[in-house]
């Protein structure tokens, strides 16, 4: 057993004969555990044609186990626990939030879907919540205003084979497509103490807490380890493209390919897209809303993930205004940026919001980006739980020369992606030359 203290987040890390990793967290403040549990999946270790299962295993784990037949939520929720799950392109968690004297029904349960899933996965509740996942996508995606852009962005920036070209959600010809046998065998890949990793943190010792994963995991078979995915993927020149919608107003979404999660200016890149087009006393949001109010909102993102990430910005038109308009105006001032680079008082404040965005996460013990949530996410992305003070020291090191350096590269790039969102029969309010793009 293996002791660290991060400082922020003391743990405990032990390793079970079948390779699940173990990290507890102790904290004696409220009678209360938080368990977390991360799979090294997402949609990145989807094949095209084959895509949204880890998104429909997070609806299938829901659903009933061998020895616990039924819905998930009842037992967890009449002990008082709260609970939840997410999926994205790199990972896919589940968590419980206990009273101590829950712990060990919130802990056989989680193993007991994750050794014993497959015998209850019958094909009525796979074709089930395949339809529940399909008529998700219908109400998040096909039917919400702008809902379209981010699978139209991500079809531009990644070719077809590349896993991020798709989103997490899946393609509905790629669900409808799907067989019983298919999901059993992506589970049998990726669902298993070897790609996983435990977090138990609250009002319990940490010998208590490895003994407890022991006793109601240690019996699960190891799994296979899965294939590394890494593939690199660029762009030689802009693309502008155009997307009909229903919607009121025209939006414009500029994207560029970006540092991966925890590269080399990767930091830099979150404290420029802040300081451009984040808050009110942005550079963006003064120039296009305030002053020439062209723009009713404008924001901006670097949105990092495992193998590479994507920066992007954000703007939706004032009326009486086009995205041509936009299109200029961002330029010349991203330009601007390019040139003249950062002030000090804009990466101090930039740096203070990163520093309140750090604390804020660590008032949490459980839920989504909580204590827990984040000693899992830093063990299964970098192999270390305890590198929360290095992920915060990678802002406090960051520099004008630093951001402006990290800035060229990316956004001063000739690899870029303009999207026009404009209302149905409204071209001309495209940013010119954007040819029209369908998004299944």
């Amino acid at each position: 057993m293996m002791r660290r203290d991060t400082g922020e987040i003391p743990y405990v890390q032990h390793f079970l004969d079948n390779g699940l990793r173990v990290i507890v967290h102790e904290s004696r403040a409220l009678p209360i555990v938080a368990v977390n549990l991360w799979y090294h999946v997402g949609s990145k270790n989807e094949q095209p044609g084959r895509t949204g299962f880890a998104h429909l295993f997070e609806h299938l784990m829901f659903e009933g186990s061998e020895h616990y037949d039924r819905g998930y939520f009842h037992p967890l929720q009449q002990a008082g626990a709260a609970l939840n799950g997410s999926t994205n392109a790199d990972r896919t968690n589940y968590w419980e939030v206990v009273p101590t004297s829950a712990l060990e029904l919130a802990l056989w349960m989680e193993s007991d879907r994750m050794g014993y899933l497959l015998p209850a996965l019958t094909r009525e509740k796979f074709e089930n919540q395949r339809d529940v996942v399909l008529n998700e996508r219908r109400q998040n995606y096909e039917n919400r205003p702008y809902g379209m852009a981010g699978m139209a962005l991500m079809e531009a920036l990644y070719p077809s084979d590349h896993p991020y070209h798709w989103m997490t959600i899946g393609v509905p010809d790629d669900l409808r497509a799907a067989t019983l046998d298919d999901v059993h065998a992506f589970f049998r890949r990726y669902y298993h103490p070897r790609n996983a990793s435990l977090v138990v943190a609250g009002d319990i010792s940490s010998n208590e807490a490895v003994t407890l994963a022991g006793k109601y995991f240690d019996e699960i078979h190891p799994g296979p380890s899965p294939p590394p995915v890494a593939v690199d993927a660029c762009l030689s020149g802009e693309i502008r493209l155009l997307l009909e919608d229903r919607v009121e107003l025209p939006r414009l979404y500029l994207a560029w390919h970006s540092p991966a999660m925890f590269a080399p200016g990767d930091a830099e890149m979150d404290l420029v897209a802040d300081l451009l087009a984040n808050g009110k006393s942005s550079r963006l949001y003064e120039v296009l809303v305030y002053d020439r109010r062209i723009a009713t909102d404008v924001s901006a993102m670097q949105n990092s993930r495992e193998m590479s990430g994507v920066c992007q910005i954000t703007a939706t038109a004032a009326p009486g205004h086009t995205l041509t308009e936009l299109y200029g105006m961002i330029h010349t001032e991203v330009d601007r940026f390019l040139c003249d680079g950062a002030t000090e008082d804009e990466i101090e404040r930039g740096l203070a919001q990163a520093e309140a965005h750090f604390m804020y996460r660590l008032q949490t013990l459980g839920g989504f980006g909580g204590k827990s949530d984040q000693l899992n996410a830093y063990a299964v992305l970098l192999h270390d739980p305890g590198y929360l003070a290095r992920d915060l020291e990678r802002y406090r090191r960051a520099t004008t020369a630093a951001l402006h350096s990290a800035a060229r590269q990316v956004l001063g790039s000739a690899g870029q992606v303009a999207l026009s969102v404009v209302p149905s029969g409204r071209a001309d309010l495209a940013v010119a030359g954007s040819v029209s793009v369908e998004v299944s």
